[in-house]
């Protein structure tokens, strides 16, 4: 089993939206993601409360089955534009890849 979770930092507005409308859209899209990508086994995002100088914007968690489940993820077209408005409304990313 492969986790793989990523942190982001919202840009203060983008794609003339705020960060926190930014941020709820995305998590939005990335719910949106199961039953779309078939290798997606669980996902789940969340805007973080905490708003310490050591947190991030937003979280992701997601679990697949091996690291060839999460490559076709990565490249599938219904990811590929969650991703390409990510990358538009953020300014930062972390990511942790681990196998259980």
């Amino acid at each position: 089993m492969i986790k793989h979770i990523v942190f982001w930092k919202m840009k203060e507005t983008a794609e003339g939206a705020s960060g926190i409308e930014n941020a709820t859209k995305m998590v939005e899209l990335l719910h949106d993601l199961k039953g779309k990508v078939p290798t997606l086994l669980s996902i789940e995002a969340g805007i973080d409360f905490n708003r310490s100088n050591a947190a991030w914007d937003l979280a992701l968690y997601t679990s697949f089955q091996n690291v060839e489940d999460l490559n076709k993820y990565q490249i599938h077209p219904e990811h590929q534009k969650v991703a390409a408005f990510i990358k538009a409304v953020t300014a930062d990313r972390c990511v942790v890849d681990y196998e259980i």
